[in-house]
């Protein structure tokens, strides 16, 4: 079912580089929620609720796309739904934002199913799909420098190098360690027998402890948060259009990033397009309209899913067994927790893998500055704004127009030019 000869693996490598990328994103179900409580949504609402968006869109994912990509609730989206949606709007409940995040998942659903996000990938240059590959990469690795506090915030350059002897940055550099020493020697696994043992460290060292034990009942969603058929209507009571285009565009180029980055690190791509887009994309899109109904923000394609791609993960069994594991993850609430909540026992895979996704540096045609500089800035921005939209959205703008000062604008696909125009309109106008 899953091509594993094909793809040139095997289960045991597919359901290594599952767990390997279920251990970096499983934060997700407790920092979610705990975004959320800040609109007002209750916690246990949003645990369960984002157990069942990931399940839902990793399932399609595997069973549909064959892709090793897991779905869940984005990070940048959730904060933008708490803060900007709901805590800019004194007059808008958390229930009428959801509503306009379910508004932009029909849409999206509907975008998926013609041939317009699949033409977007093949519109979107070869230079500029390096660059999300490698920004991705910086971006991954910053995340892990700074959950673990060995970069951390400065009032004057805004990063500088942390303390070294916290206990944290300790436990992360001595795990990156072990697993560098891994990957070196090529031993089969490497990432996730890396993060196993800076648990046993953690655990050993007291960073780790399970008091609440390790396994309690999942709550049930009290209902669903919003009722479909009014959804529409409260958009357009409360005039939701900028928000809806926001989740939309936002959602758009987060995943399409996301999936054109890790299929690229993956071997996946033909050419310029990628076998069954249309399949996968309907993933996260479906994902977002059933997460809204049960309370949670919009999902998009998880960068940390490279992490099980650099484990060998090649196919949909990668993603089942993720799915799976976030199944399980509901009964064992506590453990989830506790292990989520120590940052450095994964931040080493994410640095890792973030070194490996540079290599399509390399590819970038560095001797012709309008295709090189669009891709540099979209690899500065990514980790500098903490977003894969806005850095995509950065190259989109200046890339067309670096293309008709040179005189070269029939090189440009028509849709490249209409995400400028658009992607100019959200950065100009629109609160993000």
């Amino acid at each position: 079912m899953f091509k594993l000869k094909e793809n040139g693996t095997s289960v045991k490598t597919e359901m290594i580089a599952g767990l390997t990328t279920f251990l970096t994103m499983v934060y997700i179900v407790v920092v979610n929620p705990v975004i959320l409580a800040d609109a007002g949504v209750p916690f246990n609402q949003v645990f369960t609720a984002t157990i069942i968006a990931t399940v839902i869109g990793t399932l399609w994912m595997a069973l549909s796309a064959n892709y090793p990509i897991a779905i869940a609730p984005g990070m940048g989206l959730n904060a933008y739904f708490a803060y900007s949606v709901v805590g800019t709007h004194t007059n808008i409940s958390y229930q009428v934002a959801f509503s306009a995040v379910f508004v932009a998942g029909i849409i999206f659903v509907i975008l998926s199913l013609t041939p317009f996000r699949k033409k977007l990938i093949e519109a979107i240059p070869d230079n500029l799909k390096y660059g999300i590959t490698a920004g991705i990469g910086l971006f991954i690795a910053f995340i892990g420098l700074r959950l673990t506090g060995i970069i951390t915030a400065h009032p004057t350059n805004l990063v500088t190098l942390g303390d070294l002897h916290a206990p944290s940055a300790l436990l992360a550099l001595t795990g990156l360690a072990i697993t560098l020493i891994l990957m070196v020697l090529n031993v089969n696994g490497a990432l996730f027998i890396g993060m196993i043992a800076t648990g046993i460290i953690a655990f050993f060292t007291g960073q780790l402890s399970f008091d609440n034990g390790f396994v309690s009942l999942p709550t049930l969603p009290e209902g669903m948060v919003i009722n479909p058929f009014h959804a529409f209507g409260d958009v357009i009571q409360y005039g939701l259009y900028a928000v809806v285009f926001s989740f939309l565009l936002v959602t758009i180029f987060d995943t399409t990033g996301t999936m054109i980055g890790v299929a690229q690190q993956a071997g996946l791509m033909k050419g310029k397009s990628m076998p069954r887009a249309r399949e996968a994309l309907l993933s996260d899109s479906i994902a977002t309209t059933i997460g809204a109904i049960f309370g949670t923000s919009p999902t998009s394609a998880y960068i940390e899913s490279s992490s099980g791609v650099a484990a060998g993960g090649r196919t949909g069994l990668t993603s089942l067994t993720v799915a799976v594991l976030f199944i399980l993850a509901a009964f064992f609430g506590p453990l989830v927790s506790a292990v989520s909540g120590l940052s450095a026992i994964t931040a080493p895979a994410l640095i890792i893998v973030g070194s490996l996704m540079m290599g399509s540096i390399a590819k970038i045609n560095w001797n012709d500055l309008e295709e090189a500089f669009p891709a540099f800035l979209i690899i500065l921005s990514m980790p500098l704004t903490s977003s894969i939209a806005t850095g995509i959205a950065l190259g989109f703008i200046s890339y067309p127009l670096l293309k008709v000062v040179k005189g070269k604008w029939r090189e440009v696909h028509l849709l490249v030019y209409v995400f400028a125009i658009l992607f100019f309109y959200q950065l100009a106008f629109l609160p993000h």
